[in-house]
């Protein structure tokens, strides 16, 4: 399984992701592709997206931890390695944060 998720993708790159993928939500793109044909798309997405388009791909393994984060420019959410495991950071809103102290 694929999934990628960008910020903003060229048209040319979004119509022909169209061909492989689901696009549930712009710019969020999900298959189930076999192995070899998501390493010829991820090549695909690094040669013809810009750094602005801030693309995370995630490619599933069939070692653990069972998944593999990839990054294309700079990205809305910031990644961490803690002892090999890749991890997607989230953070609090202001507001929520307030709405739990009430």
């Amino acid at each position: 399984m694929l999934v990628v998720v960008a910020n903003d993708l060229p048209p040319a790159v979004r119509g022909r992701m169209k061909l492989w993928f689901v696009e549930p939500k712009p710019n969020v793109f999900v298959s189930g592709i076999k192995d070899s044909v998501a390493i010829t798309v991820i090549d695909y997405l690094y040669k013809h997206c810009p750094h602005h388009s801030g693309i995370i791909l995630f490619r599933s393994l069939p070692t653990p931890p069972g998944y593999e984060i990839r990054t294309i420019g700079a990205t809305q959410k910031s990644l961490t390695s803690i002892t090999g495991l890749q991890l997607v950071i989230e953070t609090l809103k202001l507001q929520q944060t307030q709405d739990l102290v009430l």
